[in-house]
């Protein structure tokens, strides 16, 4: 064991997604194992800010692997943003004795911690939690496959009165700055169109092809949106004033990041929590964890920190295809 490290801290950051919880109890687990003590730190950065601490156990995570969310709550911080923010950060971890932190996140919060330890060499291990899985150096990130089977699961249902009720529908997923969740669901759905936030939207193109659509005799028409590139009731709005057919819009909204997680991102989390604590018992620091081909891949955090667009062209072109 690394003599330099005796406590490992863990926090999640950002938004939640399924599997976050099994990621905390391989970290403890695995931490435990090796004689290491464990603390957690509620509510992400901002939670440790304000020293919100607690002491992490066999017991603390008994039973979490399939819950949702995450016991250790999460949040962002503005005040971590800024330079004072994370030097303040850095000496709470050290006063409260914390030789090590494991931060579960998104690129936001990849980027804070790759900041902390480009700045204070603070030993630093970052897992990729977020539903978007757009994190460079893993083929997959924690929550991202039941996010999308929970919302292929919405659409699929959609669907159903779509083609009953020969309408048009926009549904709305989730993705501010990605376009994986809708391209994932568009092409799983079988939907005619996707708009997302990778790509500019011909939207004189649609409109042409849901009137062409018509009169051929198409009697449905989905098209899913992810929200950093649309609002899907001005979508469904205008398509209905540009066409003459009814429209209709769906918000899945954060019904996307709840549920017990599917198994993969159980396995993932798993498999990479426990690959975090193995890397500061080496005393390897400033890494991301991910899994590349069914290994696990290591890469330094500020080369994960890049947002990575995958197979969008491919979906597109598939989707187009296919409609």
């Amino acid at each position: 064991m690394n003599s330099k490290i005796k406590t490992i801290g863990v926090l999640c950051s950002g938004g939640d997604g399924p599997g976050m919880n099994a990621a905390i109890r391989a970290v403890v687990r695995c931490a435990l194992s090796k004689k290491f003590e464990v603390r957690g730190f509620l509510r992400g950065y901002a939670g440790l800010l304000n020293e919100e601490i607690i002491e992490l156990n066999h017991r603390s995570v008994s039973g979490i692997i399939g819950h949702g969310g995450t016991i250790l709550k999460t949040a962002r911080s503005q005040e971590f943003r800024t330079p004072e923010g994370k030097k303040k950060a850095v000496e709470i971890l050290k006063k409260h004795g914390v030789d090590a932190l494991v931060v579960l996140g998104g690129d936001g919060s990849y980027r804070g911690a790759n900041e902390v330890f480009r700045q204070y060499g603070y030993p630093i291990i970052g897992l990729p939690g977020t539903i978007d899985n757009d994190i460079f150096g893993t083929d997959q990130t924690i929550g991202c496959h039941t996010a999308v089977h929970t919302a292929l699961e919405a659409i699929d249902k959609i669907r159903d009165t779509a083609q009953s009720m020969e309408r048009i529908f926009v549904i709305e997923v989730m993705g501010n700055k990605s376009g994986y969740i809708a391209s994932q669901v568009a092409l799983g759905s079988g939907a005619e169109e996707m708009i997302i936030p990778e790509r500019t939207f011909d939207f004189e193109a649609l409109y042409r092809d849901i009137k062409e659509g018509s009169k051929k005799g198409k009697l449905s028409f989905m098209i899913v949106v992810a929200e950093g590139a649309g609002k899907a009731e001005e979508i469904s709005a205008k398509v209905t004033e540009m066409t003459g057919l009814e429209s209709r819009y769906v918000v899945l909204g954060h019904v996307q990041r709840g549920g017990s997680p599917l198994a993969p991102d159980r396995i993932l989390a798993t498999r990479v929590g426990v690959a975090a604590v193995e890397l500061l018992e080496k005393g390897i620091y400033g890494k991301a964890v991910g899994v590349l081909q069914d290994e696990i891949h290591i890469i330094d955090l500020k080369n994960a920190v890049q947002r990575d667009i995958k197979h969008i062209d491919e979906y597109s072109r598939l989707i187009r295809m296919l409609a």
